[in-house]
């Protein structure tokens, strides 16, 4: 990082960020320098020590952003050290360890950089016994979770089937979902059941087309909602129950489904300042009762492996891009 201001008492910079440099494939990524303002009022600048890589940040690089121009840095999720703090912060401190959940559609981009300001409603401490690269993979998938549950509003004892077992956000999905009393069925390969059941799965079914088919041979009438985090779509549809609801990330077709089913949208861009929420994750994963895997770790210079990895699924955690 190199200092601007020298005058001042917390210098503007110049950090390595990477940076999408036009819409296309990994090859776009390249490491670039932005300038990193001073945090204003209810900010804080964190120094990055990892940023996680999501599916998201597949779709920011081949669509862009659109009204900014590049290049675009990308990232959702970043764990590391408070630099400095606006004014009228008092819930962080300098030096103090965090997490933090972003926006990459801002001018300023995203939290796959060297060096980041960041409302401090979107900041937490990172949890109990966790390493940065762990904290890193939390903020955004743990939000996802919390707002597809909300959105599903299903109550103690009902039932819910998520798919993507094995995947990050499941993992994050189906333990709150039993801390609110929820009964859960999810999918998985044969050699990953054991690792879904510990995420507390009620009971792991096939994955794959015949996933619906298994759940209404288990649930007569279907399940009461789906939690999609693998985007299988209307295919699962025929496993839910007559109204009940899906959750969907990433995409739908836009149409209405069928049987009074409601189909419920989890955009997390809108709960990124839930401070409550991301206070609940951490003391969630401090516990033990989330947990944070990192698939893999590399530097800004190689984040077109790590897109390739994330584009390739299969990965049990997240790939990281570490400062």
């Amino acid at each position: 990082m190199v200092p601007i201001g020298e005058d001042a008492d917390v210098a503007s910079v110049v950090a390595e960020a990477v940076g999408i440099t036009a819409p296309g494939g990994p090859e776009v990524l390249r490491v670039v320098q932005r300038e990193v303002r001073d945090p204003g009022p209810g900010e804080v600048r964190i120094a990055v020590g990892a940023a996680a890589v999501n599916p998201t940040d597949i779709g920011l690089r081949t669509a862009g952003v659109e009204g900014v121009d590049p290049p675009w840095t990308p990232g959702m999720d970043a764990a590391g050290l408070v630099e400095s703090v606006g004014s009228g912060v008092r819930r962080l401190a300098v030096g103090e360890r965090v997490m933090a959940a972003v926006s990459p559609r801002r001018p300023e981009g995203g939290a796959q950089a060297e060096l980041i300001v960041v409302p401090a409603a979107s900041v937490v401490p990172v949890p109990a016994g966790a390493s940065i690269a762990e904290a890193a993979t939390l903020p955004m998938n743990g939000l996802t979770a919390l707002l597809g549950l909300e959105l599903l509003n299903l109550t103690a004892g009902a039932t819910l089937a998520v798919t993507g077992g094995a995947g990050l956000l499941a993992s994050y999905v189906i333990p709150l979902a039993k801390q609110r009393g929820v009964h859960v069925l999810a999918d998985a390969n044969e050699s990953d059941a054991g690792l879904v059941r510990s995420f507390g799965a009620d009971a792991v079914l096939p994955r794959g087309e015949g996933f619906a088919d298994a759940l209404r041979d288990r649930l007569p009438l279907g399940a009461d909602g789906v939690f999609d985090t693998a985007v299988l779509g209307r295919s699962v549809l025929r496993g839910i129950r007559t109204d009940g609801a899906i959750a969907v990330v990433r995409s739908w077709d836009g149409g209405a489904a069928e049987r009074g089913i409601r189909v419920e949208q989890v955009w997390v861009r809108t709960v990124l300042e839930r401070t409550d929420w991301l206070d609940e994750l951490r003391a969630q994963a401090g516990h033990g009762r989330l947990q944070l895997r990192v698939a893999a770790e590399l530097p800004a210079d190689r984040a077109a492996e790590a897109h390739r990895l994330t584009g390739a699924g299969g990965l049990r955690g997240r790939a990281l891009i570490v400062f």
